[in-house]
Formats: C-alpha cells, sequence, structure tokens
C-alpha cells in the first residue's frame, strides 16, 4: 500500500513538472497549437512536423527538417540586409510548409544525394535572391515576359510576368502552369509569389521538381541551364561561378561531397 502511494506522488509530481505546452496529452490542444503524434500539445516540429494529428500540422518529407535546420536556413537569410523586403517574408516554417506539397524532394537516392540536392536547390535561391534578399527581380516590371504564342496560358492585360519568390519563376506559361498545379490563379493573380510566402516557396519547388531535378545526376552545372540559360556556354561565367561556390560551400555545412564535376564544362565554360 505505501508503495502504491509512493509511486502515485512520484507520477503527480513528474506531471506536474512537465513544461507547460505538453501538459495537454491526448491533446484537446488550445488554439495556434499542434497535438503530435504522441499526444501533446505544443509548436514546432516534434509537434507540428511529422505525426501530427490536430492543429496548424506540417508534414515535411522525412528527412528534410532535419537536414534544412533553422541554423541552415537562418545561415543564409542572416547575410540578408535588415533593409530586404524578403528578410521578414521568407521563413523556414513556410519553406516546410510548401515542401509538404512535395514529398520526393530531397528523397532521391541515398542520403547523402538528397543533402546534394537540398544544396543546389539553396544554392541556386541564394543566388537568386541574394540571400534571401529580394523576393521580386529588379527592375523586372521594365521587362516584357509575355510569351503571345502560349496560346494555353495567354497573357492578361495589365498583369506583369517577370521573376518572382525564390527561384524568380517568369513568363506566363510558367505562372499558368504553377497556378494550375498549385492551387491559385497564376495569369490573372501572379503577385500572390510575391505576397505569400508559402505560395511563393511552392513555385520554387515546382519548377525544380518539373524542370531540374531530373538532371542532377548531370552535374550542378547542368542544373543552371533550366535556372538561366544566360548564365551558361560561356554567356556569364562569373554569375555561374557564383552559384557553384554556394552549392560547394552548401555541401561543405551539410557534411558530403559534391560529388561531381559541379562545373560540368558543357554547360557553364
Amino acid at each position: 500500500m505505501v508503495a502504491k502511494l509512493v509511486a502515485v506522488l512520484i507520477v503527480g509530481v513528474l506531471a506536474g513538472a512537465l513544461p507547460g505546452p505538453v501538459l495537454a496529452q491526448n491533446c484537446g490542444c488550445d488554439a495556434g497549437l499542434c497535438c503530435s503524434q504522441h499526444g501533446y500539445c505544443g509548436t514546432g516540429d516534434d509537434y507540428c512536423g511529422y505525426g501530427c494529428e490536430a492543429g496548424p500540422c506540417y508534414s515535411p518529407p522525412s528527412g528534410v527538417a532535419d537536414v534544412v535546420t533553422e541554423e541552415f536556413f537562418n545561415g543564409i537569410l542572416n547575410h540578408a540586409d535588415a533593409s530586404c523586403a524578403g528578410k521578414n517574408f521568407y521563413t523556414r516554417r513556410a519553406f516546410l510548409d510548401a515542401v509538404s506539397s512535395y514529398p520526393q524532394f530531397g528523397q532521391d537516392g541515398s542520403k547523402d544525394d538528397s543533402k546534394r540536392e537540398i544544396a543546389a536547390f539553396f544554392a541556386h535561391v541564394t543566388h537568386e535572391t541574394e540571400h534571401f534578399c529580394y523576393i521580386e527581380e529588379v527592375n523586372g516590371a521594365s521587362r516584357d515576359y509575355c510569351d503571345a504564342s502560349s496560346t494555353k496560358y495567354p497573357c492578361v492585360s495589365g498583369k506583369d510576368y517577370y521573376g518572382r519568390g525564390p527561384i524568380q519563376i517568369s513568363w506566363n506559361y510558367n505562372y499558368g502552369e504553377a497556378g494550375e498545379r498549385i492551387g491559385f490563379d497564376g495569369l490573372n493573380n501572379p503577385e500572390i509569389v510575391a505576397n505569400d510566402s508559402v505560395v511563393s516557396f511552392k513555385t520554387a519547388i515546382w519548377f525544380w521538381m518539373n524542370n531540374v531535378r531530373s538532371i542532377i545526376g548531370q552535374g550542378f552545372g547542368a542544373t543552371i541551364k533550366p535556372i538561366n540559360v544566360l548564365e551558361c556556354y560561356g554567356g556569364n561565367n562569373a554569375a555561374a561561378k557564383a552559384r557553384v561556390s554556394f552549392y560547394q560551400e552548401y555541401c561543405n555545412q551539410l557534411g558530403v561531397s559534391t560529388s561531381d564535376n559541379s562545373y560540368n564544362k558543357v554547360h557553364i565554360f
């Protein structure tokens, strides 16, 4: 009997010592809190990530959240000046929310291959946005990105289809198809890519999965061509080298070798 009382007291003490976010075992969480796979309330990856049962859950592909840590993501973002439009727009949470719609992202081949894909993706994002500084292409509105030959995705009068988002998607046919696949009106509302951070990341990942990912095996240099062909074949060696440099830096941070000819001379020089 004494032993039972001691056990009850210990359980009670331990329960009282638990931090606030996890007191509501089996959920019934307050608004804004997630119910974890283990039945506790809270926020962050342990509660809102894999296995989340209720609340503002997000489910990034297994392993991606472990690779794209706060330290890794903010290590890029922290290079952006405080005055940059992207400083308070691009967030790791928005990225994880977006990537949950693409379960194959960063999940091809070995763990090292997955890390290299993630390093390649963020190398291009870093270059395109200058460390998450820009949401929109500089002076983009002064350029004509309307392809009148695209009858499936015709330009809408008064709308501009210049680069927006982490990979700066451009042209009416890209906005049209991305919107169709993701679920927004890309032709009538291209501005959403610069106003909704989750949609913004989704457009970048959509472009990556449909235009870049299949050629990663050819070397990092090959991935430059579908993003900016003008940098290839000697068009802009300095820009191409900058992308390669970011790729090598991020592979090093993630603890993997580049495992290829990063420059891939066929496409760059």
